[in-house]
């Protein structure tokens, strides 16, 4: 197991352009790009390139090609294409991009198994087909007319890839004012049902000591899971019929959860299981005996850790 495919890779403000960086682990099916910025008063283009390496000589492939440019209208046209060993494949032309000079703008590139789709301002825009293996991806440039505010590197269901929809991807962000302190508690008043994705994003405190996601009924508890910063351990428990079951470990190649840096928790309840992913990666399965999902109706979250979103 690659240990990059755990790292949740912070957010990058206001790069100087032209910029490149690498992404943590690469892209694979289910990842997630957003980049929020401006357009130059006087653009006349910029371009977002998702590349296999950094490379300046020779260059770098380019996967993905990102290039909107800028006339008279109102809006910019996009041009999109692939450099395969220094030589560009035929290029796709959208029309009727709403990019405008002088306006701010939000972007997120959503990488599926055979195409990325790419919407602005929160509406779907284009998918382009990959013509290059979407794993041999791993740097994302950016020059042009454009000033950057932000890339946020986020993760979706690492279980429904295909499935993904536009999701709500707030960026996440060091001392945001949107930062939730816990304990934190949100009721499910229907209870769940089966595939009700609970998704929690967060940012692990300086000193940490445990970190704890509970699904309650009102008698029992059907899911704990513990992360515990002393011993660098995770752990699944329930409670049930008025006694603590056997714990039993999160097997991961390393701890997944560091002071200081971001995490992601994905809780897919199924029957009979949970299914954990930590940073778009699956870690496991808990499972359980009898429990009744509709019975659960809270979500519980405690410890060493501020909250960005919490999201069933």
């Amino acid at each position: 197991m690659d240990p990059l495919s755990f790292l949740l890779q912070p957010p990058v403000f206001y790069p100087i352009i032209p910029y490149a960086c690498t992404i943590f682990g690469g892209l694979r099916p289910g990842r997630m790009i957003l980049i929020q910025g401006s357009v130059g008063t006087s653009a006349t283009r910029f371009q977002i390139d998702f590349q296999c390496g950094c490379s300046t000589r020779p260059r770098s492939d380019v996967a993905f090609h990102f290039n909107p440019r800028f006339s008279s209208s109102d809006n910019a046209h996009i041009i999109c294409n692939t450099m395969r060993k220094d030589h560009w494949l035929d290029e796709l032309k959208f029309s009727g991009a709403p990019l405008k000079k002088g306006e701010s703008f939000v972007l997120l590139f959503l990488f599926l198994t055979d195409k990325v789709k790419v919407s602005i301002g929160g509406h779907h825009f284009l998918d382009f087909t990959y013509r290059l293996p979407l794993k041999d991806v791993d740097a994302v440039g950016i020059y042009g007319d454009v000033t950057i505010k932000e890339i946020s590197f986020l993760s979706s269901n690492p279980f429904h890839d295909e499935l993904t929809p536009y999701p709500f991807c707030p960026p996440l962000k060091s001392g945001s004012a949107d930062l939730q302190k816990t304990p934190l508690s949100k009721t499910f008043p229907m209870g769940l049902s089966d595939c009700h994705a609970i998704t929690v994003r967060g940012l692990v405190t300086v000193n940490p000591d445990e970190l704890t996601l509970l699904l309650k009924s009102s008698d029992s508890i059907p899911f704990k899971l513990t992360a515990n910063f002393q011993d660098q351990s995770m752990s699944y428990n329930s409670f049930i019929s008025q006694s603590w079951g056997q714990p039993q470990n999160v097997q991961t190649p390393f701890f997944l959860f560091y002071p200081e840096r971001f995490f992601e928790i994905l809780l897919l309840p199924e029957a009979g299981l949970f299914r954990l992913a930590i940073n778009g990666t699956p870690v496991g399965e808990f499972r359980r005996p009898v429990f009744d999902l509709k019975s659960i109706d809270e979500l519980q979250i405690t410890g060493s850790a501020g909250l960005f979103l919490v999201q069933c």
